[in-house]
């Protein structure tokens, strides 16, 4: 028989984080979450991809491919098969299981189980039905994505983030967010997904140094350029998702115009010119047909142009980022029903004061304030 192990979380209310965080316990030599554990074996693995053939593919990307598939108990789950051969999987791998057992939360893909087997290494994750953000977005022939979808999808992946960075003790850097990687359930909640390139940054560390890994057209500059990684790299990331639902656009796309080909350094100037004329024609998608609130759009794009401002320091937290989006309207909620401003911890005014800073950072040291602005923004005042 192979050596191999499978993990099952505890019920979610043991992995859960508060609002004000929390403590997360994990050791695999006590064999897991809670010293609950199981087995699993690569054949049971294989069996439920029908040999991990080629048609139950679900994507491919550097460290392997991932197989829809189906449980003895009639589960479907989504199984990452790692690349065999090197020490890279290896990292991948073990950093995966060790992050993903940590967390649980609405809008992050749940871990299922793991195998290791000789030299197979193997993740479940459960299926999360209706594809990626990027397929809805890019994908040949498909229909347009709504605005109230794509406001949505960025509220929850948002709160997903948000989580791992301030919720989970130690924080967890992403280090992959992109578009592909925000999956989305048949009511296009946003699940965030693989975090196999993440990194967890203990409490007393500011940064942490590695190797650069991550996708082209997302990686903030001061990641790619230092390997100095921080939860403001995440935001980076998050803004040019941001991007992609305002603009209808890919993050590299060599089939614009010479120079226009970065989603990032296009988006700029138009970015501030939305800001400061209120006309959004030039940036949007015109897909959209502006079946858009300005309001909301307006707020879509102040939330873009903070996330990607170069300096780090200079963006703010991903915290910030929920309670801007947040503010749009009626979204889901984000702490057990309770909205911004009727929480014990978040009353009026602090909400009022962290949007002002929130609008200082999106336009740097400018003193904006416009009638559009001030009618777009008074309901958050006190």
């Amino acid at each position: 028989m192979t050596n191999s192990s499978f993990l099952r979380p505890q019920n979610s209310g043991q992995l859960a984080g508060s609002a004000s965080g929390s403590n997360f316990m994990y050791s695999p030599e006590a064999g897991g979450v809670g010293n609950s554990r199981s087995w699993f074996t690569y054949e049971e693995l294989a069996d439920a991809t029908h040999g991990f053939s080629a048609d139950k593919i679900l994507g491919e990307g550097g460290f392997g491919c991932v197989y829809k598939g189906y449980l003895v108990d009639g589960r479907e789950v989504a199984v990452k098969q790692l690349k065999i051969g090197g020490g890279q999987g290896e990292r991948e791998f073990r950093a995966e299981v060790e992050i993903i057992s940590r967390v649980h939360h609405r809008h992050l893909v749940t871990l299922v189980g793991y195998c290791i087997s000789d030299h197979q290494r193997l993740l479940v994750y459960e299926y999360i039905p209706n594809n990626t953000l990027h397929y809805h977005l890019h994908g040949e022939g498909r229909p347009v994505m709504e605005w109230a979808t794509r406001v949505r999808v960025a509220a929850g992946a948002a709160r997903g983030i948000a989580y791992l960075h301030e919720d989970c003790h130690p924080r967890i850097i992403h280090r992959d967010i992109k578009s592909s990687n925000i999956l989305l359930d048949n009511n296009f909640e946003a699940r965030v997904a693989d975090f196999g390139l993440a990194k967890l940054a203990g409490d007393t560390n500011t940064h942490v140094t590695t190797r650069v890994m991550g996708t082209f057209g997302y990686m903030a500059p001061e990641y790619a350029s230092s390997g100095k990684l921080t939860e403001k790299s995440d935001v980076f990331s998050f803004g040019v998702v941001l991007l992609e639902l305002i603009t209808g656009r890919k993050p590299v796309d060599g089939s614009q115009p010479l120079g226009d080909e970065s989603l990032v350094e296009w988006a700029r100037p138009l970015l501030a010119q939305a800001l400061e004329t209120e006309k959004f024609d030039e940036l949007v998608d015109p897909r959209l047909e502006k079946t858009y609130l300005e309001t909301e759009m307006f707020r879509m794009i102040e939330a873009a142009a903070v996330c990607i401002r170069h300096l780090a320091s200079k963006r703010p937290r991903m915290s910030q980022v929920v309670r801007a989006l947040d503010s749009m309207g009626e979204l889901s909620d984000l702490t057990n029903g309770m909205r911004p401003g009727q929480s014990e911890i978040f009353d009026s005014r602090q909400q009022s004061a962290q949007i002002r800073m929130f609008q200082r950072m999106a336009f740097g040291s400018q003193d904006y304030s416009s009638d559009y602005f001030d009618r777009s923004h008074s309901s958050w005042r006190s």
